[in-house]
């Protein structure tokens, strides 16, 4: 009985060891990734999209390679949705534009995805493409170029509409449906008199 407690007491250092290198790793970048994490959120709260650009991008990185187990696939998508929303508001709206795309093709094609999350990624990607086709329009560009950027916006909301779970969810988004399609009609001359639009 001594020696197995004594061979016992030897293996706590191993284990310990053991511990540190693989899942303590992953506790560790998780962590890090959380401190990072907060300053983000701080940094969108008070209007600092640059600095919640960088930070989002670095909690990002700082995440367990090996994902699997460590960190929920929902919890990925809420964080790249953050970060494109924040490099929206920061200048980046083609960037985020792209991004966004990928990322609700990626959520809709995945039966698991959280749809609450899809929701909000679809009506961030349905805004970034309202925002481009108003610029794309005040830059002189063509009809044939900017109108499927407009009716990809219409559709999006249009879905978001169809599914909403309540009536006042589903009257915001016939709104920005209707912005689409004014958007889509205005003459330049009005739409070159009207501010930029915001959030």
């Amino acid at each position: 009985m001594r020696n197995v407690l004594l061979v016992s007491w030897l293996l706590i250092p191993i284990g310990a060891w053991a511990y540190h290198e693989g899942p303590g790793q992953d506790r560790v970048a998780l962590e890090d990734a959380d401190a990072v994490l907060v300053r983000a959120h701080e940094d969108a709260a008070d209007g600092n999209w640059k600095a919640a650009v960088r930070r989002y991008e670095e909690a990002l990185g700082k995440l367990p390679v090996k994902q699997e187990g460590v960190v929920s696939e929902s919890t990925v998508q809420r964080l790249r949705l953050e970060l494109e929303k924040a490099r929206m508001k920061a200048g980046g709206l083609p960037d985020a534009r792209v991004a966004l795309d990928e990322l609700v093709e990626q959520m809709a094609a995945d039966p698991k995805a959280d749809k609450a999350l899809l929701g909000e990624a679809r009506q961030a990607l349905a805004q970034s493409q309202f925002y481009m086709t108003w610029l794309m329009r005040l830059e002189g560009i063509d009809r044939k170029e900017w109108e499927p950027e407009i009716e990809a916006a219409r559709q999006n909301w249009r879905l978001l509409a169809e599914q909403a779970g309540d009536e006042a969810t589903a009257a915001r988004h016939r709104s920005d449906l209707e912005s689409a399609i004014r958007l889509s009609r205005l003459e330049i001359e009005d739409l070159q008199g009207l501010p930029l639009p915001g959030e």
